[in-house]
């Protein structure tokens, strides 16, 4: 086994091990669950470490480098609406294959009887991630503090939520939550280090980072619009 693959065995093993520790010392002095269910959950954890680390191995090996090399190579071609063209539909896509985003729009979906139908939350949640990104790349590229672009996303989700129906508001703020899951912060990150080692003056420290922050900005807006139209 190389070291990279030991690393990422430990990685697994301290995310994982803290939550089955609780579990098993609520089953054993608290709760004692059926021991059948017990054991299918020990198997549960097996799994879990098995898909985990096959999951880090892949980003690294595939998601991070891809998502550089995109980065890196779209500033290159000169044109700031080729840049954010791309930057969108990186967003958009990224999104849509995220898994947690789908979790949650199916409890919606449940809950609400089909009235917030699934297809349609997924997409207000992957245009407002998108839209975003594009503002995310397009501060890289004026060098334009983020501290400017927070206030002002947070300060329209503040005005927002006093016209927003209460059902929603929620279910915004959880959109912005599950956006931050294993697909789209890897690639988002990868995509905005790339940009900036790529452009002039720019360091990958300052600017490379916050995109994940700027990008859950836009779903919680676009689910709060979402909220007021169906209101």
């Amino acid at each position: 086994m190389t070291n990279e693959y030991k690393e990422g065995l430990i990685e697994v093993v301290q995310a994982v091990l803290p939550i089955t520790a609780v579990v098993i010392f609520l089953q054993v002095f608290l709760i004692t669950m059926p021991w059948v269910e017990f054991v299918r959950f020990l198997f549960g954890v097996l799994f879990v470490m098995s898909g985990l680390l096959l999951f880090l191995q892949g980003v690294k090996i595939g998601l991070l480098p891809m998502g550089e090399a995109i980065g890196a190579e779209l500033p290159k071609h000169g044109s700031l609406i080729f840049l954010l063209f791309f930057a969108f539909i990186l967003g958009y896509a990224v999104t849509m294959a995220e898994p947690d985003v789908w979790v949650l729009a199916g409890y919606v979906d449940t809950v609400s009887d089909g009235m917030v139908s699934r297809y349609i939350l997924v997409l207000f949640v992957a245009l407002g991630v998108a839209i975003f990104v594009t503002l995310a790349m397009l501060r890289i590229v004026l060098n334009v503090p983020i501290a400017y672009i927070f206030a002002g996303g947070y300060t329209l989700i503040l005005i927002l939520s006093y016209f927003t129906p209460t059902d929603f508001v929620p279910i915004s703020f959880d959109a912005g939550g599950v956006t931050t899951g294993p697909i789209t912060v890897p690639f988002i990150l990868a995509l905005g280090l790339g940009v900036t080692a790529v452009l002039g003056g720019r360091s990958s420290f300052n600017d490379g980072f916050g995109l994940i922050g700027l990008a859950s900005i836009g779903p919680v807006l676009s689910v709060m619009i979402l909220g007021i139209l169906y209101s």
